[in-house]
């Protein structure tokens, strides 16, 4: 899913929802739907100030509690309007969800080093990163499909789903997708369009480099 209809120079900046609790402890999200902390309001209020200054043409985001409120703060400074889409949630991971880093190094330790190696691994019995990819990466491609040329979506989603979509419109195989760093709370990563395809501008930009607290939620 690399096809990007002929280099119109369009952006799509992809970015991760503020902090919540289940953050800080280090507890998996998936689908789970966590709100933001104090401290995440004010990540998404400040990120909203930088990402205003690059124009968006239109918002999009995941219809959890968490993505909602940090787009909602853009969308007080742009005037947009967001469109809400469950194929942008986190990854649902069934068992895993709510237990800590180190419960799930615990109790599934085999599953998650498989999944850490590349394997495809239904983490928690939930879904596969490309089953993740499948639906999350078609509907920004829809979105971007209607931008102006010259013109950027902002896609407000979660650690995981941005890391496959990043992925997916990449080209990259699947077992590689863990090459990609995680992304910090509130901050984001720029898609730009080429005559070749996308391309990765930035990644995990918006702040000086912060410990990485829960990526996949």
């Amino acid at each position: 899913m690399n096809g990007s209809g002929g280099g119109r120079g369009r952006r799509i900046v992809l970015w991760r929802h503020g902090q919540t609790a289940w953050n800080l402890e280090r507890r998996f999200q998936g689908s789970t739907d966590i709100e933001l902390t104090d401290t995440g309001v004010a990540q998404a209020r400040r990120a909203a100030r930088l990402l205003a200054a690059l124009g968006p043409d239109a918002i999009i985001a995941s219809d959890l509690v968490r993505a909602r409120a940090t787009a909602a703060e853009l969308s007080a400074v742009t005037g947009h309007r967001v469109v809400h889409d469950p194929g942008l949630r986190e990854t649902y991971a069934g068992v895993w969800q709510g237990l800590t880093h180190e419960e799930i190094i615990e109790r599934y330790g085999e599953e998650y080093a498989a999944w850490k190696r590349g394997e495809p691994v239904r983490r928690g019995g939930g879904e596969l990163e490309t089953e993740v990819a499948d639906r999350a990466a078609p509907v920004v491609l829809a979105h971007a499909d209607k931008l102006p040329d010259g013109g950027t979506l902002v896609v407000v989603s979660h650690g995981g789903t941005i890391r496959t979509t990043i992925g997916r419109l990449l080209g990259l195989p699947s077992h590689s997708w863990e090459a990609l760093g995680g992304l910090t709370n509130c901050c984001w990563s720029v898609l730009g369009e080429g005559a070749r395809g996308w391309r990765l501008l930035e990644h995990n930009a918006g702040t000086l480099p912060e410990p990485v607290l829960g990526d996949d939620d």
